[in-house]
């Protein structure tokens, strides 16, 4: 099982990556939020893979973390009618921390916006992930527009979910403060506080 793979960024583009391994040039499909964080071309990327085999087709999937590997196999092997460029395309439009909040508070208007995802099929990813998302709900922070803010999650997914908070209240769209979030993060950096994040965010 190939579960990372770390090299050379050759090319890349929003939804596509390719990565020289001493002088093995491999192709992985990515979304878009993954393609925010890599590196400059010619440097050292590493992505966490999923290899998926169909009967007349073999892909390479990649992500920055592992968590988000770990959630796109959740969705391809546990959603019904849900196949690997729908999940890419899911992961594309929403970070995670903001897909793991939509489904723990089944906030189906927000995942059917996501393209591919009808009502019908954000209906199945509640239903068959809200359980698996890895998130307690004894604690929610309401959201306005709709979406629930869970807690127990990592740091790194809390300042997110902070930025992400902060923006919505001052008349952001729930994806459109979460694109600008994710904008802010790659440019500044993991380190950065929820402050300075949202104040990148407005810029």
């Amino acid at each position: 099982m190939l579960t990372y793979i770390q090299g050379t960024l050759a090319s890349a583009s929003p939804l596509r990556a390719v990565i020289d391994v001493q002088g093995l040039g491999y192709e992985v499909s990515i979304p878009v939020t993954t393609a925010e964080r890599l590196p400059s071309i010619g440097a050292q990327a590493k992505l966490f893979t999923l290899a998926v085999y169909r009967e007349d087709s073999q892909a390479l999937y990649g992500f920055a973390t592992a968590e988000e590997r770990d959630f796109f196999r959740l969705v391809v092997e546990r959603v019904s009618g849900v196949g690997p460029r729908v999940a890419l395309s899911i992961m594309s439009k929403l970070s995670l921390p903001m897909l793991r909040s939509a489904i723990a508070a089944s906030d189906i208007g927000l995942l059917s916006k996501c393209p591919g995802i009808g009502k019908k099929t954000a209906e199945r990813l509640v239903i068959e992930l809200k359980d698996k998302v890895g998130i307690g709900g004894s604690s929610p922070v309401t959201m306005p527009g709709g979406l629930d803010q869970v807690q127990h999650l990592s740091p790194g997914d809390a300042k997110v979910q902070d930025a992400v908070l902060a923006l919505v209240t001052l008349g952001y769209k729930p994806a459109d403060a979460d694109k600008a979030v994710r904008k802010a993060l790659a440019a500044e950096g993991p380190e950065i506080s929820s402050e300075s994040l949202i104040k990148a965010a407005l810029r």
